[in-house]
């Protein structure tokens, strides 16, 4: 018995070594689980691929279909975007899925312009500055379209496409069923990633969506007219979006701006940015856009205001189109006197590119109503928060709107900050005689009225109708030259084309 007695003591450690053992290997069993899991979950919903090097190398591409970094947060996954057309077809302003919206969509292109796509753990689609600043024209009915980077978009219908986003969201249709039925008939995808589209990325992308049905609040307004083509309200959406107040009744869309040759601009001349000078100067303006682009603060802000700084570098390089119609060399020779005696004064001079106040100018007020001093300071201290530096918002009320440079006017139509008058011919016609109603953003080009056709069947058909009774509409003010002779107004008209 004595030697079994002793033999126990030998017994018991060997069983605390072995019960050590294999807590040991569940520890690294588990550990091992984890760093696969988060391998796993970085590599199918964050890692990040370069675009391609078509987009990347080429300016004019870059600037089309670049990515400024938008995936991350405000990408929506790139099978999802391309079937909600399929499926909620009744939620477009008509037939057509996505070009109904106005975008300018090149041909052979896989998405149209200003649409980036990228990986970002899986393919995603954001926008870039591209969308809204790059426009279309023709010279007839038969011909095709020609594209110009940094001219206003003044077909996209940005009111129906935010809507068109929310509407699918809060429609019960947007379920995984309804979505992986359709991507299936489009792409074969692997079994695992409809696994997580099915239950991670179609639920997750419902419920970002839905998320912005509060700051979208106002444009359900039923007192509020759409925006209509070409037009958007910016300063509304930095308040609903950027600062997060809460809905007011202020309502103020504007026309695309062009975004070429924004090195004219020099703020240490007194100058200011947007259509009622609430910025200081274009890096400010760029910065705040894609702010707006990307939904939330940069992830790397190096990465971000390297963007920044390629787009502007590009928009001060690039100049403003030629009229694509025959001038009357002679015609605008008198024209340019004219101009000189009856525009200069504010679009050629040291006052250009300033604020002139309402009161002179007498157009409509409701942009300047639509922001403030304390939007201004709010605003800026969220940039601020993000740890960026730039001039930025001008911390005082607005008093009026900044007399344009007019380069490239041919190609700004409509008119005015709101876009409320068709034609440079309407704009030089008393305020009481200009259309009340016209239709926006049909492509093919008047050359003797300068601006779009904005009447007709096939503007209605397409354009959206613009009422200048509407809120956010009037046509009033701006009434310098309007009283010259016929004669004279056909010159002026033909000077402005060569600009």
């Amino acid at each position: 018995m004595q030697p079994a007695f002793r033999s126990a003591p030998s017994f018991r450690p060997r069983a605390r070594n072995a019960g050590g053992a294999v807590l040991a290997t569940l520890l690294v069993l588990l550990m091992l689980l984890l760093a696969g899991g988060a391998v796993f979950g970085w590599y199918k919903f964050f890692r990040e691929e370069p675009q391609p090097e078509w987009i990347t190398a080429d300016p004019e591409m870059r600037f089309k279909y670049g990515s400024i970094g938008g995936e991350r947060d405000a990408g929506i996954p790139y099978w999802i975007f391309y079937v909600l057309p399929r499926l909620f077809p009744d939620k477009l302003p008509g037939p057509g899925g996505y070009p109904s919206l106005g975008v300018v969509w090149e041909e052979g292109q896989e998405l149209p312009v200003g649409f980036s796509k990228k990986v970002v753990g899986f393919p995603r689609v954001a926008n870039n500055c591209a969308a809204c600043h790059t426009g279309s024209f023709r010279v007839s009915a038969e011909s095709a379209p020609v594209f110009v980077t940094t001219a206003p978009n003044h077909t996209l219908n940005l009111w129906a496409f935010f809507r068109f986003l929310v509407d699918c969201a809060k429609d019960p249709r947007f379920n995984a069923d309804n979505l992986m039925q359709e991507i299936r008939l489009v792409t074969d995808m692997p079994l695992l990633d409809q696994a997580l589209y099915r239950f991670i990325i179609i639920p997750i992308t419902r419920k970002t969506l839905l998320e912005r049905e509060e700051q979208f609040a106002w444009l359900y307004r039923a007192d509020f007219p759409p925006w209509g083509r070409g037009r958007d309200d910016a300063m509304n959406l930095t308040k609903y979006f950027m600062i997060r107040w809460p809905m007011d009744d202020s309502f103020g869309p504007t026309d695309m701006p062009s975004l070429w040759n924004l090195g004219k601009y020099k703020p240490e001349q007194g100058m200011r940015m947007n259509f009622a000078g609430d910025s200081h100067d274009p890096r400010s303006v760029i910065i705040d856009s894609a702010l707006g682009v990307l939904g939330a603060a940069p992830k790397d802000n190096g990465e971000f205001l390297g963007h920044v700084g390629w787009l502007q570098d590009y928009l001060a390089a690039k100049r403003a189109p030629a009229f694509p119609f025959p001038v009357n060399a002679a015609l605008a020779d008198q024209g340019k006197a004219l101009f000189d005696a009856q525009c200069a004064a504010c679009h050629a001079s040291a006052r250009t590119g300033t604020v002139v106040p309402l009161a002179e100018v007498g157009t409509s007020r409701d942009r300047i109503d639509t922001w403030n001093e304390k939007a201004a300071t709010e605003a800026n201290k969220v940039v601020r928060d993000m740890g960026i530096d730039r001039p930025g918002l001008v911390e005082a009320p607005l008093t009026g709107y900044v007399a344009a440079f007019l380069d490239g006017i041919w190609l700004r139509a409509p008119y005015l900050h709101n876009g409320s008058v068709p034609t440079l011919a309407d704009l030089l016609t008393p305020p009481a005689q200009r259309p009340t109603v016209f239709w926006r953003g049909y492509d093919v080009y008047d050359p003797q009225k300068v601006g779009f056709v904005s009447s007709g069947a096939e503007a209605e058909r397409i354009g959206s109708r613009h009422d200048a009774t509407q809120k956010g509409g009037g046509n009033q003010g701006h009434d310098f030259g309007t009283a010259l002779p016929e004669a004279d107004k056909a010159a002026l008209l033909e000077y402005l084309k060569t600009l």
